[in-house]
This record gives structure tokens, sequence and C-alpha cells, in this order.
């Protein structure tokens, strides 16, 4: 019996095996092929400023602009000529010396940067820039204002804001209007403080204004009392100064100390927080001008305002959105030219058209911001109170228009609202009739437009 089943068992296993021999076996399919990873490329900017020494705060404020737009661009993931890309800022203190500058601009060319944001100071910015230029390397200044920097006739430089030409022509006929006769100029210089300093007295002189004083400093100086003991004899009315907040502040401050009664004049190397902090109660009542329309005026300005002092705790000292705005203008023309090298993304630096944070930015043939605009500002309870802007593009000016005037009927908007549940009919139609005039200003500012 026992027999029996063993070979039963074989004869079964025997079927089976049979059976599975004459199966045809399924092919497995071949996975496919993972796609290829993109490369990735890293784009080195150079940001060159002071961070050492008495202009440190401003060349922090500028290393703060840029990198701000280093990281909104890594926060794009962009893809430019096929890989991915990764901006990095390459950081160099030049201390506000010439000979500095030239040392760290053939540092960045050595580096092998793909574009340059900066100098800060037109003196180092003026040197610097035959470097890059000889490297082929684009560079874009967002506070350079000496307009040598351009005129030398290299096709590398950029600036994105009015240059001294433009500002100094502007602060020149404000003078004038208000009602000064007689000026003293003091300059500290550099290509910024003399640059500016000359360009005013031309326009002033132009304006009929009587140049009785013309005294120099220079940008290490902290005793002014000297020149302006000799700016006192003249009974100048009006003192105007070319160079930066560091001897501004103290200079205004002695001015006071030494009873002289004239106004202060400067341009934006004095129109800074730090000015107000070193002048103290002298810096009332002082005048000075920035490049440019006032960021809350501006479309994008009270956004970057807020998010530049929530992520570096700190207020803007003066050329951050220019900055900003330099380094987007940098990217821009490389998404454009669909490459990062410098050679290639050169020729579309020169078409840019962009819509920056602190004006619709367009290069003329020399490298300026075409249409550069001026606000002048006065000093009051510790803050910059804006008073007008001259020149700009009509453009951006009926932008800002329509811009307050859209602000106004909000405002009117909410207090018919607030009328409304409180005051009654009369407040009701008093708040409409706000908002009827906001709407017509609004209107007229857009055909304006």
């Amino acid at each position: 019996m026992q027999a029996k089943l063993s070979v039963v068992a074989l004869s079964v296993v025997a079927a089976f095996a049979l059976s599975a021999c004459g199966q045809k076996e399924e092919p497995k399919p071949v996975a496919a092929p993972a796609p290829a990873a993109k490369p990735e490329v890293v784009v080195k900017i150079g940001h060159v400023a002071p961070m050492t020494g008495p202009q440190a705060h401003l060349g922090k404020d500028n290393e703060n602009g840029a990198r701000l737009a280093i990281e909104d661009l890594n926060a794009q993931a962009l893809e430019i000529g096929g890989a991915k890309v990764k901006f990095e800022l390459i950081g160099e203190d030049d201390q506000a010396d010439p000979k500095q500058g030239s040392i760290v601009a053939q540092k960045l060319v050595d580096a092998k940067v793909n574009g340059v944001i900066g100098h800060l100071n037109s003196g180092t910015t003026i040197p610097a820039s035959k470097l890059y230029f000889d490297a082929g390397i684009p560079q874009i200044s967002g506070s350079a204002t000496n307009p040598k920097y351009t005129q030398q006739g290299f096709k590398t430089a950029f600036r994105v804001m009015a240059n001294d030409v433009q500002q100094g022509k502007v602060l020149g006929e404000f003078a004038a209007k208000q009602g000064v006769k007689t000026v003293a100029i003091v300059d500290d210089r550099t290509a910024y403080g003399q640059g500016l300093a000359d360009e005013f007295k031309k326009a002033a002189e132009a304006a009929g204004l009587k140049v009785v004083a013309t005294e120099y400093t220079n940008d290490k100086a902290t005793d002014f009392k000297a020149i302006l003991t000799k700016i006192k004899s003249t009974k100048a009315e009006l003192v105007f100064y070319g160079g930066m907040d560091a001897q501004g502040g103290p200079m205004v401050k002695q001015m006071k100390e030494l009873g002289i009664k004239a106004k202060f004049l400067g341009g934006d190397g004095v129109c800074t927080p730090e000015f107000m902090k070193l002048g103290g109660e002298a810096s009332e009542g002082q005048f000075c001008s920035l490049p440019g329309m006032p960021l809350e005026k501006l479309a994008k300005g009270p956004e970057f305002k807020d998010r530049f002092t929530k992520k570096f705790n700190a207020e803007i000292q003066l050329y951050a959105p220019y900055l900003y705005d330099a380094v987007m203008v940098m990217a821009d023309s490389m998404k454009r030219a669909n490459s990062v090298e410098s050679a290639k993304y050169l020729p579309e630096v020169g078409k840019t058209k962009y819509d920056g944070v602190t004006a619709l930015i367009e290069f003329d043939e020399l490298g300026d911001l075409k249409g550069g605009a001026i606000s002048l500002y006065q000093y009051k309870g510790g803050k910059l109170e804006y008073v007008e802007t001259l020149g700009g593009t009509p453009l951006e000016a009926a932008k800002a228009e329509v811009k307050e005037a859209v602000a106004e009927v909000k405002d009117a908007a909410k207090a018919v609202a607030g009328a409304a549940t409180t005051a009654g009919a009369e407040a009701v139609k008093a708040g409409a009739e706000a908002v009827k005039g906001a709407a017509e200003a609004t209107k007229a500012a857009v055909e304006k437009k």
C-alpha cells in the first residue's frame, strides 16, 4: 500500500513539473531610466561697500538690501540656461578708500564673479570700474552718483539712481526757492562730495544766488569750527554740504553752537537717520535730498520697507532699496539672456525695462537711469518729512499721484462707514462728499498718467 502511494505521489509531482515546463514565463517589465538631474550653477554676485569705519552703517544697509534680493531670487528656484541657479553674495569691505576699492575689485575679478553690485562711494566705484570693464564683468551701482562713473565709456557700468548732475541742479533750484540770496559751500573733497557741490554751485549761480564762501574738509574729520567761523563772518543765509552724514551731523551741531543762523542743505549722503542722531536738536528744520520718489509713494515701497525692517530688525538708512533693485536688474538680464555668463547677459543689461521698488528702471546710452527723480525732505520732530519731488518721468509722478488718490478714497470710504453707524445722516452725507472728491482726484491722476 505504501509503495503504491509513493508511485502515485511521484506521478503527481512529475505531472506538476511537466505542466510548469510547458508554461511560458512572462518577461518582467523593464524599469524606465530615472530622469537625469538638472545641473546646478552657483552665480556669484560681488558686493562692495565700507563695512568698517564711519560709513559702516551705510555699508551694512547696502549689503542688507542686496542680501534680501539674493534670498528672494533663491526662493524662486530659477532655472537659467537649463540649469538650476543658486545666487551667492560675495561681500567685500573697501573702507570707503579708493586704493582699497581697487584691491577688493581685483579680488572679485580673480574670484570670477558673475557680476558686481556697488561700490557704495563714487570715490571707490570709479577706479574699480576700470578693473571690471577690463574683465568684462557687469557692474551696477545703487549709490555712486558722480557722473564720471558712467562718462568713462565703460559698457559694463550702470547705476539705478539719479546722478549728481540731476541732483545738484535740483538742489540749486530748491535753494533759490527758499528765498535766500547768499550761500556758503563745503565739501569733503571725495568724488561724491566734490562732484555734488560743483553741480550745486552751477545751479545755484544760474538761479541768481551768490556763493560767498567755498570751504573744504575730508571724510574723516569731526571738527569743523575753523571753517564754520569763516562762514559765519560772511553772513551766508544757507550752508550747502557735499558729503556724508558722519560729517554732516557734527557740522550742523557745531553750526548751532557757534550761533550760525543759516539753514543747512545737503544731498543724499546726509539724508539719513544717522544724521539726525549725530546732529541732535540742530538737525531740526534742515533740508536734504534723495534720488527717487519716497518709498511710501511707490507701489512696492511700503511692502519692501516692512519686509526689510522685520528681517533685519533695523530701519532703512539710505540706499538699501536701490541695492535690492540693482541685484534684481542683474538677475532679470540673466533670465532674458538665458545665461549667467557675463559676456552673454551684459548686452541685456542695457536693454533693461524693469519695474523695481524704486522706479521703472531703464538705462540711457551711458548706463545712467533715465529720468531720475529727486525728492526733497526736511527734518522735523526727529523724522524726515517729505517736501516735494522734482524731475523724474511723468509716468512715475502720475503713478504716485494715483496711489495717493486711491488712498484718499479708501480713507474717505472708511469715514462714511464709521459715520453710518455713529453720527447719522448728516455725517454720512459729509463722508459721501469726501469720497466723491477723492474719487475725482483719482480720476484726474489716472487721466494725467
